[in-house]
């Protein structure tokens, strides 16, 4: 009998580290050599799944850049943005105080949570990946019994087993 696969929700962040040229900044440049091996690795893996918000935010920028990004998540499942998503989303970027600039970040959190996806997959660690936001949404998600999404990125989703030593 076959295991089922676990689901990914990748975040836009992820998609530009994956897709864009090689970075002069050590870290960037680090996170997208990371990147890069996560990816392939997660699409056979997972269940991958992206959204409209995945996709708005994909097509700003240059228009070169924007059409790689949209190439590479064309075939991933879109998840609807519902009634119980936007009212979600809207509590979500009240509570967690997610500035109009950063608002769409309170989607990506409320998109994958009410899906049920495993893991929301970001390199956003000022608003998504970040142990404070997470412990409120923890905390408002067992309020309201919704399902928390394992919010991380792609290098601590990564196989122990596939894993260079030199990441360690």
């Amino acid at each position: 009998m076959q295991e089922e696969k676990e689901s990914v929700y990748i975040e836009n962040s992820v998609v530009s580290y994956y897709t864009s040229r090689p970075n002069p900044d050590p870290i960037i440049r680090s996170r997208q050599e990371i990147t890069r091996k996560w990816w392939p690795m997660a699409i056979k893996r997972y269940n991958v799944f992206i959204s409209n918000v995945v996709l708005t935010e994909a097509r700003r920028g240059d228009i070169s850049a924007a059409t790689k990004r949209l190439e590479e998540i064309e075939n991933f499942t879109k998840l609807e943005i519902t009634t119980d998503v936007a009212e979600l989303f809207q509590f979500y970027s009240d509570e967690l105080k997610f500035s109009r600039k950063n608002i769409l970040d309170a989607a990506h959190l409320a998109i994958a949570c009410l899906n049920d996806i495993d893991y929301l997959v970001t390199w956003n660690c000022t608003h998504l990946c970040n142990a404070e936001i997470i412990k409120k949404l923890m905390k408002i998600n067992d309020q309201l019994g919704v399902h928390t999404s394992i919010i991380c990125t792609p290098e601590q989703l990564t196989e122990v087993n596939n894993v260079r030593s030199d990441y360690l």
